[in-house]
């Protein structure tokens, strides 16, 4: 029962982010949830980030790393589970330490030319959070069949698309022009992300249930030559 609660965080911490990111945009008053990136919603100077950072990211990171320890733990000798565990808790601990220590810069005050350096380093963290991700991904899509592996890897594909995208609207958003749509094709990326997390976590639950029909993978075994 403990390793299922472990693994059930696995669909409550995605399904928190994404209530947090909704509710984060409606108490930010002007903020356009179809316009505008998700980072501008814990930008330094928004209203939001301190909810964002309090209400929003640290519970989402502890979550995510008791749903790493119930992947561990389930893997049990699969290396490819037990990377995919480490690599989720990484890119979300990552991703909340970044977050604190290099956050984005509103809109109007890059424009203004008042960008800090805390703020171009969010732009550099911030290409280690899709890395350690699709790593994640890679890694536990192998304890699975062929069925996952083709979803795991059309995620990927997701995520790539929408996240050059993001990037092609960078320079609009620096010098507070116009961008739309640039909050939806950003939380595309975001929420196929999440939808992956939820996924693996609900497969994870049906391997280790008593009788399951489609247990874990068994890691492969290494041939040793028998000495004659």
């Amino acid at each position: 029962m403990f390793r299922r609660i472990l693994l059930g965080c696995g669909v409550v911490a995605p399904l928190w982010w994404v209530a947090m990111d909704v509710v984060g945009s409606l108490r930010y008053p002007g903020y356009s949830y179809v316009d505008q990136t998700i980072s501008e919603l814990s930008a330094e100077g928004a209203p939001t980030r301190t909810f964002m950072t309090l209400v929003s990211g640290i519970p989402y990171v502890g979550l995510m790393a008791a749903f790493g320890v119930g992947v561990w733990l389930t893997a049990g000798k699969r290396r490819a589970g037990r990377l995919a565990a480490a690599l989720l808790v990484g890119e979300a601990v990552w991703g909340m330490v970044g977050g604190i220590a290099f956050p984005m810069t509103t809109r109007e005050a890059m424009a203004a030319g008042q960008e800090t350096l805390r703020n171009e380093m969010h732009g550099v963290y911030g290409i280690g959070m899709p890395i350690l991700f699709m790593l994640a991904i890679v890694f536990g899509s192998r304890l699975f069949g062929t069925q996952f592996r083709r979803y795991s890897i059309g995620t990927i594909v997701v995520l790539l698309v929408f996240g050059l995208l993001t990037a092609l609207q960078t320079d609009a958003v620096k010098a507070n022009e116009g961008t739309p749509w640039l909050g939806v094709i950003e939380r595309t990326n975001a929420y196929a992300a999440m939808l992956w997390i939820a996924v693996f976590s609900g497969a994870l639950l049906r391997a280790y249930m008593p009788g399951a029909a489609r247990p874990l993978r068994k890691p492969a075994l290494t041939p040793q030559r028998v000495p004659r």
